[in-house]
């Protein structure tokens, strides 16, 4: 797809390319590479608004196009907040491994053991739901809880503690946990409160204890300031309307919740491929190790969107080696007109996050591909540091 890309679009780029925000890399090829299928990327997408960050061998370069919000006729840039959605599994699902690394939780332990909630938890043949289960999306949970409508100002409204007891009391499996991976909002937004019920801690502590602050994220965050707002990335639903921004509230913070911005993503990233933190290698290890693999399931559902996954990590969708990239670790996410995406290869040292603006699955289809393929692109490439030139 890549070559296809470039092919197709490259006509349009000779004849007059669209302005960007850039941040320079300190390599001319990585600079040169993805300034290039940025602009191709955008084109192809026909979105208001695009971004894209690449961060390879400790080496970042940022790319806007088209406007952050409507009117405000200036590119979305490194420092722009946005809603992440679903990406947020996976910062779950790195909370989750450190746990499990200093020993608060185990893997395995039940979910009932962290929640003194009054209800009957649901099981089969026995198997009632683990830690594991929840952040494999392997726990037989559909995909939402069933819950009233809130109003367009207030989504989350109704999705209250009470809902999820409520939930989980009326015994809601599709299948024996363990068996099968369906996608589930449902149970990582449990895991999330079952993480806090084992630490007997708000989760929002936990996540930047134990993923932000060693990451060096200070603008991720569930809550935009006014100010913070004024500048965020503006989603649009699917008929072109602009959507707002809305009040996560306390509940769907393990599922969909987090606002953050590019070059924080680059530094999470960063994170999770540096060889030179032993205090992290645990962590690391625990986080990006595949769980569950396809092979054997009962029923796999809702997981191929953004490529075919091959195996479970801790939130992440494992995607195995195969002709045009590396393994990849990936996640997808969309909310309030945002469609996201962060995929990194571990080995190669390379990760990327990319967005569009808009509630286009045709667009995000197409960008994601772009993303696997670009990672592949630069898997090849041995670029130079201006720095050691003679």
């Amino acid at each position: 797809m890549f070559h296809r890309l470039i092919t197709s679009l490259a006509t349009l780029l000779v004849l007059g390319t669209t302005g960007s925000q850039t941040a320079r890399a300190d390599t001319d090829l990585l600079e040169e590479t993805v300034g290039f299928m940025s602009q191709i990327i955008y084109l192809q997408a026909q979105t208001p608004g695009f971004i894209i960050g690449v961060v390879k061998d400790g080496e970042t370069f940022v790319a806007g196009h088209g406007e952050y919000a409507d009117g405000s006729e200036a590119e979305p840039d490194g420092d722009t907040p946005m809603r992440i959605g679903s990406i947020t599994k996976a910062f779950t699902g790195q909370v989750l491994a450190a746990m499990v690394a200093d020993g608060t939780v185990g893997f395995t332990d039940p979910v009932s053991m962290h929640l003194d909630w009054d209800i009957t938890w649901p099981q089969i043949d026995g198997r009632e739901l683990r830690l594991i289960d929840l952040v494999t999306h392997s726990g037989g949970l559909p995909r939402e809880i069933e819950h009233p409508q809130g109003p367009p100002e207030d989504p989350f409204l109704y999705k209250t503690l009470q809902a999820y007891q409520d939930n989980l009391d009326a015994d809601p499996l599709m299948f024996k946990p363990g068996t099968g991976i369906s996608y589930s909002n449902f149970g990582f937004d449990l895991l999330a409160h079952a993480l806090a019920g084992a630490a007997s801690r708000p989760y929002e502590d936990l996540l930047k204890q134990y993923v932000l602050e060693p990451a060096g994220m200070t603008d991720t965050t569930f809550e935009l300031t006014p100010e913070r707002e004024a500048i965020a990335m503006q989603g649009h639903a699917p008929n072109g309307a602009p959507m707002p921004h809305v009040p996560t509230g306390s509940v769907v913070v393990g599922s969909s919740g987090l606002y953050t911005t590019t070059n924080d993503m680059l530094n999470w990233f960063a994170w999770h491929m540096d060889r030179n933190d032993p205090a992290g290698d645990e962590v690391r290890l625990l986080d990006h190790a595949t769980y569950l693999t396809r092979d054997g399931m009962d029923v796999v559902f809702g997981m191929d969107e953004s490529g075919f996954m091959d195996g479970m990590a801790l939130g992440w969708v494992v995607m195995n080696a195969r002709e045009g990239h590396p393994v990849i670790l990936q996640k997808a996410g969309g909310r309030q007109g945002m469609l996201v995406y962060g995929a990194f290869a571990p080995g190669r040292n390379i990760g990327i996050f990319a967005a569009i603006n808009a509630f286009d699955f045709n667009a995000t289809v197409g960008v994601n591909a772009a993303v696997n393929a670009l990672i592949g692109e630069l898997s090849a490439q041995q670029s130079v540091p201006r720095k050691e030139r003679s």
